[in-house]
């Protein structure tokens, strides 16, 4: 391999690893609101803006805007709505979050099971881009192609509209700026840069679609001035900065469509490497809302002339900061299979393949004498497990844990209801997922609506496997996966990964329920009336 080519390679595992990677009075905490439908009094010429901040949480963001860091977002609590438990996807990782955010689903019926996941029928590792050890080990170019192409337009589910698509067939336009799912009606050519369209693998430019008005990172911008936001350095343009300068260059050339989707990706990185306390990637995250909010002159006009919109993507779960102590190992557990090795094509013989995903795993059973049962017995040996689950042969998700021998086991339709008006058919020990029950009604725990995210999980895609998640504290290793010791993680059930704030400001409407996957059909509401 030539010197020219191994740059190329680096450079190409740098970008994608960036863009898709993992990413009231201000002196009172407000207490979530209730769930209950509200009847929506809507202002059909208002646009709006939502603004996804990845790895948002309440905690911190209380404790910013107290300490005078996030002016912006306190300004349209103060003339607006919060609501700081809002429930996101599962696996709590942003690809799988974006595209139940952007569909109105969960991952049963959107097909993105997570940033990592295998393949069965295409017999290979799916890598939207986690690490980049792990990335070195596979084919770094179709790392790349999954990322920037094949995630968007064929992974995600055709079947299954966008926000985009659904805002499109009524006449209506929309943007996205740099959010990592953007599926819509219009064609776009997404521009490769030189250095890595040098390489013979990769075409000059993709043929994409996506909604009218669209910018992402290097491959597309908005603003003619804002490439100057795309160099290496500024993480090739997926920066908070990039997204303010498209999102006021739409409202400034007064372009805004009916809604426009900008992702903040900073603060992500920042709760990685420092943990869920940190408030310097809140900070950076406020001073790009505030550049957007200036360009209606005021932030008067700006919440009087739009509906805005603030949101957090997943929570994090501090991770201890002793390497030993904090990460659990799945290969020891079931080391007398054959287990898959990532800078191998799959072989006949092996038994397993691993998918980490931070704080969860995808475990499969590849060759038809691996039983999950026995698999899942192996895996509760290990008590830092936090929820182990499978499908039975009666299309049941049995549940269990480490160090735990009783099962609990459930599927849709039945006698018990749930806060969402879903009805579920329930059995054994309701502890596990930390549910209780109250005539018929189910009330859920530490882990914020389980059965229909676990549900969505192991139903996201074909073949036989497990899922595994680890208690708070704690982060899944697999084969060169990344860590992030002493700083934080997310990817679990729990409520840790699982709850982030929302704020509403000029619309005194609210989603139906406090859940992500119910956003899109508001946003739908407030532009249609």
């Amino acid at each position: 391999m030539g010197i020219k080519y191994k740059i190329t390679i680096v450079l190409v595992l740098s970008l994608s690893l960036i863009i898709v990677g993992c990413r009231a009075d201000s002196s009172q905490q407000l207490n979530q609101q209730s769930i209950k439908s509200h009847n929506p009094v809507i202002n059909k010429a208002k646009p709006v803006i939502f603004i996804m901040i990845d790895s948002l949480m309440n905690k911190p963001l209380q404790d910013a805007i107290q300490q005078g860091h996030a002016p912006a977002m306190q300004h349209l609590i103060k003339k607006g709505q919060y609501f700081p438990q809002v429930v996101s996807s599962f696996p709590t990782m942003s690809v799988t979050i974006d595209s139940t955010f952007l569909t109105g689903t969960y991952a049963d019926r959107h097909h993105v099971p997570g940033l990592v996941w295998y393949s069965d029928p295409r017999k290979r590792m799916i890598f939207y881009g986690n690490g980049v050890k792990e990335a070195f080990k596979i084919d770094q170019m179709q790392v790349f192609m999954d990322a920037i192409y094949q995630l968007n337009q064929v992974h995600l589910n055709k079947k299954t509209k966008t926000i985009h698509e659904e805002l499109a067939d009524k006449g209506k336009e929309s943007a996205s700026i740099n959010a990592i799912v953007y599926r819509g009606r219009t064609e776009h050519v997404l521009k490769v840069p030189r250095f890595i369209a040098n390489s013979n693998r990769v075409p000059e430019q993709f043929r994409i679609t996506g909604p009218k008005w669209f910018s992402y990172a290097t491959f597309a911008q908005l603003d003619p001035k804002n490439s100057w936001n795309t160099p290496p350095w500024k993480k090739f343009g997926m920066n908070d900065e990039f997204s303010a300068k498209d999102t006021a260059f739409l409202i400034n050339q007064k372009k805004l469509p009916s809604v426009t989707i900008a992702y903040f990706p900073e603060n992500d990185s920042s709760v990685h490497k420092k943990g869920p306390t940190q408030l310097e990637g809140i900070e950076k995250a406020d001073q790009a809302l505030q550049g957007v909010l200036n360009a209606y002159g005021s932030w008067e006009q700006a919440v009087k002339n739009a509906i805005w919109v603030v949101m957090g993507d997943s929570g994090q779960s501090a991770v201890y900061d002793d390497r030993q102590a904090a990460t659990v190992e799945i290969e020891p557990l079931l080391n007398h299979y054959r287990i898959a090795q990532l800078n191998q094509s799959v072989k006949k013989e092996d038994q397993i393949v691993i998918s980490t995903n931070e704080r969860m795993a995808y475990i499969y059973a590849i060759n038809d004498n691996v039983e999950l049962s026995d698999v899942v017995k192996h895996l509760q040996k290990e008590e830092k497990l936090d929820i182990i689950a499978m499908k039975d042969d009666k299309n049941n998700i049995r549940v269990t844990g480490g160090k735990n021998s009783s099962m609990f086991s459930y599927r849709p339709g039945g006698k018990f209801t749930d806060e969402y008006g879903q009805s579920w058919t329930l059995s054994g020990e309701k502890d596990l997922v930390d549910i209780t029950i109250n005539n018929n009604r189910i009330k859920y725990g530490k882990y914020p609506d389980v059965l229909a995210r676990l549900y969505g999980a192991m139903y996201s895609h074909e073949g036989k496997y497990v899922v595994v998640t680890v208690q708070p504290g704690y982060e899944l290793v697999g084969e060169s996966s990344p860590t992030h010791i002493g700083g934080g993680a997310h990817g679990s059930l729990h409520e840790k990964d699982s709850l982030v704030p929302l704020i509403i400001s000029g619309t005194n409407t609210r989603p139906r329920t406090l859940r992500i996957v119910d956003i899109k059909d508001w946003i739908m509401q407030l532009v249609n009336g």
